[in-house]
């Protein structure tokens, strides 16, 4: 640990001519983005990666926009819409002077081409019930889209922000095929693609003539010529990168240098409360050890979630009390106040009543099944740290935890097997129902509902929460389904993890938005000074 913190109090400790001479260096009018990690490409529907959402949501627009309080949708390309009183269709009507990059007008016509991309099987998007039900989406004329669904889905215009449902031109999706977001892009956004050097850097040039970005900014267009999107994968290089003025801007900052960034008067932060970002530990329920329900609940309260929580992520991170953040639409306080809080006496006393015995090297037997499990999770310093500390706390009730991390290149196959007992994961999510639909639906065993939790009455509540058309009636049935799983103990919720975006002295107009766990979003207000 003091050489990581050595670490960044070097990058930390850059001096001020330095950062001015090479402020001085960078282009006029370009703002230097810095990142951890690449893409795999940059087509909406066929990238999960929070990397290509920021990027694709500069270069594009969505029919609706996403506020920063995150639960009110404004108007995007679409600016109003109604819902009809059965909650099956939604039509949209359209701006009027919106141009692709290469100057060809957006019409209806674009948002049925995306939208049935978007579905196509032969697209094979990994987030293609997103989109909903459809029955059918149509243009009715040049302006006005009706989407059509098969059943009400209260969660459709929430959908409709992310990244995913980014309108795309058909010509040059057909003039670049499997090559569309690599090669290059052709959308509607502020920003329009120049380069891409996979690994090295992204450069998006301004759209000229934009003027359409969402209300929630003061500048409707774009007030920077060229973003460069420059990809740094290790953190103390980033650090010191931003110190020296050859960065503009990061929200891979890490965690130990938060708080230093923040007395720093050269550089400004901002954060966002409503950020919705999670870790958590999922309990495979169907097997040994993991399936006796009172070992779940033990693991609970054994675990000291405000410990581990405050070792790996030195405050820029939130024990979490319950499934969901508090600000969440959806959020259930009911269900929050099941989730078991840390009392290793109380957990022992569990273990004891369900018949879980020390035995002589201080794990407990049960019919002759130590309290043993392994637990995967990806090779980095959070899920490292986390469960560490987590292994010493159980240990101290009698319950033993294996780790066992995986490189980035093979994880999700790993978590994709029956292999492992619990596993250790961070998502982003936009409502109550996103997240519950996406992770304990039955129909999505064995990946992402890894846990393999089977509960008829969960899956009526979420079917509910997806379909009612009346809002309250969703609202209690999310909430229903957030007190099943809660008291079932299906998961340890860790920590809500916080959004931080740096800036450079000549850099104004950055505030931390969130959607997808992105913290530009559009950066329509971001200009230079310098």
């Amino acid at each position: 640990m003091r050489k990581t913190i050595g670490a960044a109090a070097l990058a930390l400790a850059a001096v001020l001519p330095a950062q001015q001479a090479a402020a001085q260096a960078n282009p006029r009018n370009t703002l230097q983005i810095l990142r951890q990690l690449d893409s795999d490409n940059y087509d909406p529907p066929r990238s999960t990666a929070r990397a290509a959402s920021e990027v694709l949501y500069m270069m594009g627009d969505t029919l609706v926009s996403m506020d920063w309080d995150q639960t009110t949708v404004r108007p995007g390309l679409a600016e109003s819409w109604e819902v009809s009183p059965d909650g099956l269709t939604y039509t949209f009507h359209l701006r009027r002077d919106v141009k692709f990059c290469d100057g060809k007008p957006f019409t209806a016509r674009d948002v049925v081409y995306t939208i049935n991309r978007w579905l196509d099987p032969a697209t094979r998007s990994p987030v293609r019930w997103r989109a909903g039900p459809v029955k059918e989406v149509r243009a009715v004329d040049d302006y006005t889209v009706q989407y059509e669904l098969t059943a009400p889905y209260g969660e459709l215009l929430y959908q409709l922000t992310l990244s995913f449902a980014t309108i795309v031109d058909q010509a040059s999706v057909e003039r670049l095929g499997q090559n569309f977001g690599v090669q290059g892009f052709n959308g509607t956004g502020p920003y329009c693609w120049a380069s891409w050097t996979p690994r090295q850097e992204l450069v998006l040039t301004r759209h000229e003539g934009y003027t359409w970005g969402p209300p929630i900014y003061q500048n409707p267009a774009p007030q920077v010529d060229r973003v460069v999107w420059r990809i740094i994968p290790e953190s103390q290089t980033r650090l010191a990168a931003m110190q020296t003025g050859q960065g503009d801007v990061t929200q891979y900052i890490p965690y130990i240098a938060v708080n230093q960034l923040r007395r720093m008067p050269n550089i400004r932060m901002s954060t966002q409360e409503n950020y919705f970002w999670d870790y958590f530990i999922g309990f495979k329920v169907d097997k040994p050890v993991m399936n006796d329900p009172e070992i779940r609940r033990a693991i609970n309260l054994g675990v000291n979630r405000a410990a581990a929580v405050q070792a790996t992520f030195f405050g820029a991170a939130t024990p979490m009390r319950g499934y969901l953040n508090p600000n969440v639409a959806g959020f259930d306080q009911q269900a929050a106040n099941e989730v078991p809080q840390f009392n290793a006496d109380e957990a022992k006393r569990v273990l004891d009543a369900a018949g879980w015995v020390p035995g002589s090297d201080g794990i407990r037997v049960k019919n002759g099944q130590r309290a043993t499990f392994v637990v995967y999770g990806s090779q980095s310093e959070v899920s490292r740290q986390i469960l560490e500390s987590m292994q010493a706390d159980l240990r101290r009730i009698g319950i033993e935890m294996r780790i066992q991390l995986w490189d980035g290149t093979v994880v999700w196959g790993r978590l994709a097997t029956q292999e492992f007992d619990a596993f250790i994961m961070s998502y982003p999510y936009v409502t109550a129902s996103d997240a519950f639909s996406l992770y304990f639906a039955s129909g999505n065993r064995p990946t992402p509902n890894r846990m393999n939790w089977v509960d008829a009455a969960t899956d009526e509540a979420l079917v509910q929460s997806r379909t009612a058309v009346d809002p309250a009636a969703r609202a209690a049935a999310i909430a229903r389904a957030q007190r099943i799983i809660a008291e079932n103990n299906v998961w340890l919720p860790l920590a809500h993890e916080q959004i931080w975006v740096a800036s450079a002295p000549r850099v104004e107009g950055v505030r931390a938005h969130g959607l997808y766990g992105v913290a530009l979003y559009k950066g329509l207000d971001i200009r230079l000074t310098r």
